[in-house]
């Protein structure tokens, strides 16, 4: 799932900052001095930052799968 481009909530815009949020927290920094720092101050904008998922990574592994069983038929 991408980040959305603005806040549900607030209309912030917030999404040039997930891929800064998300390669400081994968670092081993503490995600609230993250957004602390990012200046994510209003509690509903963090939440769409600690509530959001990357699922691509999930749905890609399926997508692939299917695509080598497509690959591995004989017709």
């Amino acid at each position: 799932m991408i980040i959305p481009v603005r806040c549900f909530t607030c209309g912030k815009l917030i999404a040039d900052k997930w891929e800064e949020f998300a390669r400081r927290v994968r670092a081993g920094e503490d995600a609230g001095w993250v957004l602390d720092s990012l200046g994510i101050k209003r509690y509903c904008c963090r939440r769409m930052f600690l509530s959001h998922v990357e699922i691509i990574d999930e749905v890609l592994k399926f997508f692939e799968e299917a695509y080598r069983r497509r690959a591995a038929r004989p017709y």
